[in-house]
C-alpha cells in the first residue's frame, strides 16, 4: 500500500505545510513504509484477544483512604521555632486594616 507523492502533497496541504521536491519524495517514501507496516499488524490473528486501553497493565498506586491515628499536639508542636502551646505560631504576613 504506497501513497502517491499527490496524496502526500494532499496531506501537507491540508496540514499547511510547505515541502520542496525532496522533502515531498522522502515523505512519501516514509509514509508509505509506515502504512505497509500498519497492514502487516492487520495480519496478526488477535482471536480471542481481550481489546486493551493500554499495551501494559496499569495498576492504581493510591493507598485505600483508611483513618489513622496522628500524633499528639504535644510531639506535632515539639520542634516547632514558637508556639502558644496550642498552634504553630508564624509571622504575620497579611496586615491588617
Amino acid at each position: 500500500m504506497g501513497l502517491s507523492a499527490d496524496q502526500v502533497r494532499k496531506v501537507a496541504s491540508l496540514a499547511r505545510l510547505k515541502l520542496s521536491e525532496e522533502e515531498l519524495a522522502a515523505l512519501t517514501g516514509q509514509m508509505s513504509q509506515i502504512l505497509d507496516y500498519v497492514a502487516m499488524l492487520d495480519q496478526v490473528d488477535t482471536t480471542g484477544v481481550e481489546p486493551m486501553v493500554h499495551a501494559i497493565e496499569l495498576r492504581n498506586v493510591f493507598r485505600s483512604d483508611e483513618l489513622a491515628g496522628s500524633l499528639p499536639r504535644t510531639e506535632a508542636l515539639a520542634n516547632a521555632p514558637r508556639t502558644d502551646g496550642k498552634f504553630f505560631l508564624v509571622p504575620q504576613i497579611i496586615e491588617r486594616e
